[in-house]
């Protein structure tokens, strides 16, 4: 009676040990499978959003943070390669407001974009960050003869003045109809020579710059008659 009534009890615990596999694979296959199902829904109902972000003279902005809000909330965001293209994917089916920025430039916002399920919109080229001048020293100045009239067509050059009285060219332009030029650097404590040069002919003055702002400055040039 004794061994009749082990075999039932071991039996009975193997039952149950069966059952209760089969019941944690089971729940484990339903979640499983809730999972998948609710990413593939996901996918299937979710849209991006694709473009291009540019500096005012056409060239791709690298770094740039681009963030999706809705209803006053960041939702998703995304950063631009080295050329200044930007992919947002996962983003559901509505309108957005996308917001871009980048340290020096000024901050850019495209109102109202619209994402449809399971579709790419392509902004293209559409959105340009222009600089942000109270991030920058900008040197504007003006060329005028002897006599007090500007010169158009001067040649400018800037060089940068280190502190061992080496000089490094960082930038050359030309002299507007009105005579005058503007160049933009990095904010920083440093030293410039701006030069300008027409028909052979040049003047040059330094400038101390230490810190972002805007500095003026006029070049004579003493032209033969």
């Amino acid at each position: 009676m004794r061994k009749f009534m082990n075999k039932i009890f071991l039996a009975t615990e193997r039952t149950e040990k069966f059952v209760n596999n089969f019941s944690v694979r089971s729940v484990f296959s339903v979640a499983i499978f809730l999972l998948l199902f609710c990413g593939v829904t996901f996918a299937q109902e979710s849209g991006s959003v694709k473009g291009k972000i540019r500096t005012t003279s056409g060239d791709g902005i690298a770094g740039v943070t681009i963030t999706a809000r809705q209803k006053g909330e960041d939702v998703k965001t995304a950063t631009s390669d080295a050329k200044g293209n930007f992919v947002m994917s996962g983003l559901k089916a509505g309108i957005y407001n996308l917001v871009f920025t980048k340290s020096g430039y000024g901050q850019g916002v495209l109102y109202n974009i619209e994402v449809k399920s399971k579709k790419e919109t392509d902004l293209g080229g559409r959105l340009i960050l222009g600089v942000d001048q109270g991030t920058l020293v900008i040197i504007k100045g003006s060329v005028f003869n002897q006599d007090g009239v500007s010169i158009f067509g001067a040649k400018i050059e800037v060089e940068k003045i280190n502190s061992d009285g080496s000089t490094k060219k960082v930038g050359t332009g030309y002299s507007s109809e009105m005579g005058e030029f503007t160049f933009r650097f990095p904010k920083g404590s440093t030293k410039y020579r701006i030069t300008a040069t027409v028909k052979g002919v040049s003047a040059s003055k330094e400038i101390e710059v230490d810190d972002a702002a805007i500095y003026r400055l006029a070049l004579t040039i003493d032209l033969k008659k």
